[in-house]
């Protein structure tokens, strides 16, 4: 039975809308995206909806109040979690925010990275499939599928409507 962990995963750009604000997951050595440049974000609590959840998110990993956020897509994740877990994300671009950026978190250090060298970053191999579509300006919303098998993506698959 497919029963996901829901979660958030947002991408937040710079008011002139060149960078985009990351997290380097560089603080503990046992987590799992240890070493790696994320977007912000994480799991749903079962008494929020998804953009409570993101804003809520948002907050405690930046400081950063969320304004407006446009859902560029979905993403389900089998096989995603440390010990085989399903995941299912909802990711969105932050456009508009308010608010300070504080320095970090327990998982790592925020950084403000130029969205046109993050093909360069140290990411998860899977990342590189879908965030040209979360940067692109095609309106339509992705929505795919990417399995995981010990760790590693198995495959891709996406449409957009």
């Amino acid at each position: 039975m497919y029963r996901p962990i829901l979660a958030t995963l947002a991408y937040i750009v710079s008011p002139d809308g060149k960078q985009v604000l990351m997290i380097h997951r560089n603080k503990r050595p046992d987590d799992l995206h240890f070493g790696k440049y994320n977007g912000l974000g994480g799991k749903l609590s079962p008494d929020e909806d998804v953009v409570s959840g993101l804003r809520r998110e948002i907050q405690e990993e930046s400081g950063l109040y969320v304004e407006h956020a446009v859902l560029r897509g979905t993403i389900s994740w089998p096989g995603f979690g440390k010990h085989g877990e399903d995941w299912f994300g909802f990711v969105f671009l932050v456009d508009r925010w308010s608010g300070e950026i504080h320095g970090g978190n327990d998982e790592g250090a925020l950084e403000w990275v130029p969205i046109s060298s993050m093909q360069t970053l140290p990411l998860w191999p899977s990342d590189y499939k879908f965030l040209p579509m979360v940067f692109d300006n095609d309106s339509r919303p992705f929505h795919g599928c990417m399995p995981f098998k010990d760790g590693a993506m198995q495959s891709w698959s996406y449409t957009r409507i």
